[in-house]
């Protein structure tokens, strides 16, 4: 099989399909992994990393799509990567289809089997790649939750940690699945008085053990 890796072309994405050590694995049971050339400069992984595990460099996504069975991405297909999609080829990436209907109804034009990341369900019912993502969502918001209540920000000037004689600040997170677990786990790390709200008693129970 040929596995294409473009380059992530949505604002603000940084991320990269596969990395240079999930290449390696591609490529040692056979695969041929093409990777457009520049695709993990803002991950950290320049083009001789991902040449000395295997993968061969594509000029262009236009060259990495036109080669590839199976493309490898992270965020949806943008327009013009959905006009490069071709019939049995299949795409693996994140779709969050339910708010787009240009972007459904063009996958359902090219053809292409396009399975969503956030969709794969292991044995157990759980969703193991959409998880780790909640996971940094959850850490990141309180990150981002207390620099926005900084005065610079136009917060309110509280510390989440408070200092001696000034009360910590009060965090509420809005559910205890894995984004709101790991949101408190950053929360209470940072001295914050937190409160978690979930409809279901045990998962309270087992957060409050924790």
């Amino acid at each position: 099989m040929i596995v294409g890796v473009p380059k992530e072309v949505k604002v603000h994405e940084a991320r990269v399909g596969l990395v240079p050590e999930s290449v390696r694995e591609l490529t040692r049971r056979g695969h041929r992994v093409l990777v457009e050339r520049g695709a993990g400069k803002e991950g950290g992984w320049d083009d001789a990393a991902y040449e000395r595990t295997g993968a061969q460099l594509a000029a262009s996504a236009q060259d990495v799509f036109a080669e590839a069975d199976l493309i490898v991405k992270v965020k949806e297909p943008q327009p013009r990567e959905i006009a490069l999609l071709r019939p049995r080829q299949a795409l693996f990436t994140y779709l969050h289809l339910a708010p787009d209907r240009a972007q459904t109804e063009g996958l359902l034009r090219s053809g292409a089997a396009c399975i969503a990341y956030e969709t794969v369900t292991d044995a157990a019912g759980g969703l193991p790649l959409l998880a780790p993502m909640s996971e940094i969502a959850g850490r990141m918001a309180v990150h981002v939750g207390a620099h926005l209540l900084e005065k610079s920000q136009g917060g309110c000037g509280a510390l989440l940690s408070g200092v001696p004689g000034v009360p910590p600040a009060k965090v509420a997170i809005l559910g205890a699945g894995v984004a709101g677990s790991n949101a408190a786990r950053i929360a209470v790390g940072m001295g914050a008085d937190v409160a978690i709200l979930n409809p279901t008693r045990p998962r309270l129970a087992e957060l409050d053990a924790q």
